[in-house]
C-alpha cells in the first residue's frame, strides 16, 4: 500500500516523483522512506531519465515532515530511530550521488523531513505559498549531520543556526532571501516553469550537465586541487561525438542534437 504513495513518471526524459499523500499532507513514513531509495536506484540506472523532479501530487504540500503516528511505533525505541534514520539517510545520499539534474517542486508545506529531501536535490523551486520549517527542537531530537551540512551550504552557520534553534516557519520569501530556495514562483506557474526549465536541461549535452554535477560535488566536499579522475573526465568531453555535435551546430547556427547519455 506505501507504494501507492510514491508514483513516478516519466516524459521526454524527465523522471517525475509524486508524493502521493495529499490527506496527510505528503507526511512521510518509513516505509516511504526506503521505497524511494529503491526508485532513485532504479531511476539512476535508466538511460532515458535525463532529469528528475520530486513534488507532492498536487498543491496540498511538498512535505509536511514525519508520520507523527510512528513516533509511538518504529521511532519509540533507540533502535527502532536508528533504523528510521538509516533509511533518511540513505535518501539523502541516494538524492545526493544522483548524477543527474534534481529538482524540488514545492508547493505549501516542506517541513522536516521534506526539508531533508529538498535540500538533497541539486535546486529548490518554490510556489509564492511555499512554507518551510526545519523542527527537530520541537520533538526532542536531533537534525542529522547530513541534513545539517546541506542546510549549512545553502544558508550559512549563522541561518542555520537561526532555524534549527528556534524551529520557525518561513514563508517563500523570506526561504528564498535565506537561499533555502533559488526560484519563486505564481502558485498557478510553478508546474509550467518547473518542466520548462528541466526540458532546458534535457535538452543539453549531458556529459557536460553531468561533468559539471561531480565537479561541484568534489570542490564543495572540500577537494582543493583537481584530482587524476577529474582531470580525464574533463579532457575526455573533448573526444566525445556530443562536443563535435556541439561544435558544428555553432558553426552552422543551428540547435545541436546531443545523443550522449
Amino acid at each position: 500500500m506505501s507504494k501507492d504513495y510514491l508514483l513516478v513518471k516519466k516524459k521526454d526524459g524527465i523522471a517525475t516523483i509524486y508524493i502521493n499523500r495529499p490527506e496527510k499532507k505528503n507526511a512521510f513514513n518509513y516505509d516511504m522512506w526506503t521505497n524511494l531509495i529503491d526508485i532513485l536506484e532504479e531511476l539512476e540506472l535508466d538511460i532515458e531519465v535525463k532529469v528528475l523532479v520530486i513534488r507532492g501530487i498536487d498543491d496540498t504540500a511538498f512535505v509536511a515532515g514525519a508520520d507523527i503516528s510512528e513516533f509511538t511505533t518504529i521511532r519509540s525505541t533507540a533502535v527502532g530511530e536508528k533504523l528510521y534514520n538509516q533509511a533518511v539517510s540513505k535518501v539523502e545520499k541516494a538524492l545526493m550521488n544522483f548524477s543527474k539534474p534534481t529538482i524540488a517542486m514545492i508547493q505549501k508545506y516542506c517541513i522536516g523531513g521534506g526539508c531533508i529531501i529538498a535540500l538533497a536535490c541539486d535546486l529548490r523551486f518554490s510556489s509564492e505559498s511555499g512554507i518551510f520549517a526545519i523542527t527537530p527542537a520541537k520533538i526532542g531530537i536531533i537534525y542529522s549531520y547530513q541534513g545539517t551540512k546541506n542546510l549549512i551550504d545553502l544558508v550559512g552557520v549563522a541561518r542555520a543556526k537561526d532555524l534549527l534553534f528556534s524551529a520557525r516557519k518561513l514563508n517563500s520569501y523570506e526561504a528564498y532571501s535565506y537561499r533555502l530556495v533559488e526560484r519563486i514562483f505564481p502558485d498557478e506557474e510553478i508546474a509550467a516553469k518547473t518542466y520548462e526549465y528541466a526540458d532546458s536541461i534535457a535538452r543539453l549535452a549531458q556529459k557536460s550537465i553531468k561533468g559539471a554535477k561531480k565537479i561541484i560535488s568534489e570542490i564543495n566536499d572540500g577537494k582543493m586541487q583537481e584530482t587524476e579522475e577529474i582531470y580525464e573526465l574533463t579532457v575526455s568531453s573533448y573526444a566525445s561525438s556530443d562536443y563535435q555535435e556541439g561544435v558544428k551546430a555553432f558553426i552552422e547556427k543551428r540547435v545541436p542534437n546531443f545523443k550522449e547519455v
